[in-house]
């Protein structure tokens, strides 16, 4: 539970520095020290066993009324603790327990400017956000800028994706978190298109300590932020471009009074299990509703991916959903231009089909709207209230329990209730949702029941549209789990067992990894739904041991446990399921890695399987005898992976 004491700031008791407040984490390992600059700013720093992780970074907003950036002075304190335990089944652990230092500074200007902010010091990182109360008579405000900064010491490096232009890309879609990373490059790196960088971004300091940086409770009432080109501040806050979602909506929050921004989160360790173990940004929110049906995660394969846009007719859609079944799989995903090619009376037909197959249908819907120029139906849908609720209720009379909605293009307020709309009405007709072509959740998988997957991350299609994708894919998979999997889930679509990226398996671009590789991203790619880029001739063409895993791998997680690694080069997590561990790694290095792991969720003396690579490259199963759980010798070899289940 959260409980709060009020101290007056000026009492000197522990709790404060000579100027300003200290805020120390539980253990006393990360502590936050508040001050006031001569301006009257706002500022803060951080540091990690007495590290420096952040140095007088800035706090505050400007409204369309008042400034809350300077000309301020700190007035109070109230401090307290979190101890909570909480359940979350579509994440990375299951169950979660919070313990976390709190505290409310409260800042005060001429005028009765008033501005509050709210900490939240955990062991494993820091969060922060703003309240602004009422004041002058005002109920309402337009943020108009947020200077919330993060200033890092010099030497940190950077793991970061560009936020593109607007309104450029497929039918003008983006921007949709579909960028190449900046890896391990100094602070002052420009971003691609001189918008600075999408949340989550991935920091490591000179003294080897690493910071995840993201942002988690967007809502309908703000708008999504990302991270400015670096400045003289450090990196700071950056809202939405106007020209987004074709300038529809405001580019600036609008917040009632008393209001709130979003928290800004610091995951901060001093090694890379706090990043990959962290889960700050679900432990900052609360679910925003109930649903009074039963949540399903699942397994699932969609013709779209190697069979493109000519597959989606009633004949391919059987013959896939006959491969999922045979695959024991839940799911079948029918994508775009369903509309056109099957209608609502073969959706009903073919429901009916899968249904007697033990299958469930999820279909793909546009977001559509007047702010891209997508053609592939069905469009207009799901931008508006009344024709969105009357697509659900056709869903449900129909017993279909899953969407999939894509091409949104934008982080503006407007847009995030979007988002949050789909998933209201949704919900009231018992219906799953995943997002495509879309932004990055933010605390979304514990806010709303029904949200199941989203991709914002250049996702395996690419590997049908360019070469160069198949030839950078490991190099971005080594990324994810330290990155954009750590703030949220990712429902990336991939695990191909094709060998060419096309439906007869023979031409199109080539795959440069391993089947090893690829059965181990099932692992490292986690989403509680999975859709995943098999086809039913790999039943014939695939290895018998590999097609045996996928029957068998699960797609929820009791718990993650960090390995080894380094994000762009190999890495090696463990995931707990029921009674089992599946540790998994992959690598990117030019050369065999030899490597002595530490498992000690598997037990002295036991035999274990293993599917890795052999002399020819392909995937077998071998049974690996534990000596010593400490020293688990694995060899890793370029563009391969491996999988143990004990």
């Amino acid at each position: 539970m959260r409980k709060f004491n009020l101290t007056i700031a000026l009492i000197s008791c522990g709790i404060f520095a000579a100027m300003g407040a200290e805020i120390k984490s539980p253990s006393g390992n990360i502590v936050v020290i508040t001050d006031v600059t001569e301006r009257g700013e706002p500022i803060y720093s951080v540091t990690l066993n007495g590290d420096k992780i952040i140095e007088n970074a800035r706090l505050g907003l400007v409204t369309d009324f008042t400034d809350l950036s300077t000309g301020l002075k700190e007035t109070g304190i109230e401090t307290g603790v979190d101890t909570r335990n909480y359940s979350q089944d579509k994440i990375k652990r299951k169950d979660i327990s919070v313990n976390a230092t709190t505290a409310k500074v409260s800042y005060e200007g001429d005028k009765k400017r008033k501005l509050d902010i709210e900490w939240h010091v955990a062991d494993d990182g820091v969060a922060y956000r703003l309240g602004v109360p009422r004041q002058r008579e005002r109920g309402s405000m337009r943020v108009l800028e947020e200077k919330n900064s993060f200033n890092f010491p010099e030497s940190t490096t950077k793991f970061v994706t560009s936020q593109s232009d607007p309104m450029i890309g497929w039918k003008r879609t983006k921007p949709s978190y579909e960028e190449f990373y900046l890896i391990d490059v100094p602070l002052s790196e420009p971003s691609e298109y001189g918008h600075g960088f999408t949340f989550p971004a991935l920091f490591k300091t000179p003294e080897n300590n690493w910071v995840l940086v993201t942002e988690t409770g967007v809502d309908g009432y703000y708008c999504g932020s990302h991270l400015s080109d670096y400045n003289k501040d450090g990196f700071s806050i950056a809202f939405p471009m106007q020209e987004e979602n074709n300038g529809n909506g405001m580019s600036t929050p609008a917040v009632a009074l008393p209001g709130y921004s979003p928290w800004r989160v610091m995951a901060i360790g001093d090694n890379l299990s706090t990043i990959v173990e962290t889960t700050l940004p679900w432990d900052l929110v609360e679910p925003k509703y109930e649903v009074d049906f039963e949540v399903k995660p699942g397994k699932g394969t969609w013709s779209w991916i190697l069979w493109q846009d000519d597959s989606i007719n009633y004949e391919d859609q059987v013959k896939f959903i006959d491969f999922a079944a045979e695959m024991g799989y839940e799911n079948v995903l029918v994508d775009n231009w369903w509309d056109r090619n099957i209608g609502r009376e073969g959706i009903a037909k073919l429901n009916r089909y899968a249904k007697d197959k033990g299958v469930n249908l999820i279909m793909w819907f546009s977001s559509s709207g007047d702010w891209n120029d997508i053609e592939q139906g069905p469009i207009n849908l799901m931008d508006r209230p009344i024709v969105r609720k009357e697509t659900m209720k056709w869903l449900k009379d129909n017993d279909i329990h899953a969407i999939k909605v894509d091409f949104f293009g934008g982080d503006k307020q407007e847009t995030i209730r979007l988002y949050e709309d789909i998933l209201s009405d949704a919900a009231d007709h018992d219906i799953q949702v995943i997002f495509h072509g879309c932004t990055l959740p933010r605390g979304w998988e514990r806010m709303y029941p029904n949200f199941v997957g989203a991709e914002a991350v250049l996702a395996s299609e690419n590997m049908i549209f360019t070469q160069e994708f198949c030839d950078r894919e490991a190099e971005l998979l080594t990324l994810h789990p330290f990155i954009r999997n750590s703030a949220a889930i990712m429902e990336y679509g991939g695990t191909f067992l094709n060998k060419r990226m096309s439906r007869d398996n023979a031409g199109g671009n080539i795959r440069r990894t391993s089947d090893a590789f690829q059965l181990a991203t099932a692992i490292l790619n986690q989403n509680p739904v999975q859709n995943f880029a098999l086809a039913p001739n790999n039943l014939t063409d695939a290895p018998e041991v590999a097609i045996n895993f996928m029957k068998e791998v699960p797609t929820t997680w009791d718990d993650t446990k960090y390995i080894a690694g380094y994000p762009g080069k190999y890495v090696v997590l463990a995931r707990k399921h029921g009674d089992n561990w599946y540790i998994a790694g992959i690598s990117n290095e030019k050369t065999p890695l030899e490597l002595e792991l530490n498992l000690p969720m598997l037990k002295e003396g036991s035999t274990v399987e293993m599917i890795n690579d052999d002399k020819k490259g392909e995937p077998v199963k071998t049974a690996l005898k534990i000596k010593n759980p400490g020293k688990v010798k694995i060899k890793l070899n370029p563009l391969s992976g491996f999988i143990i289940k004990g």
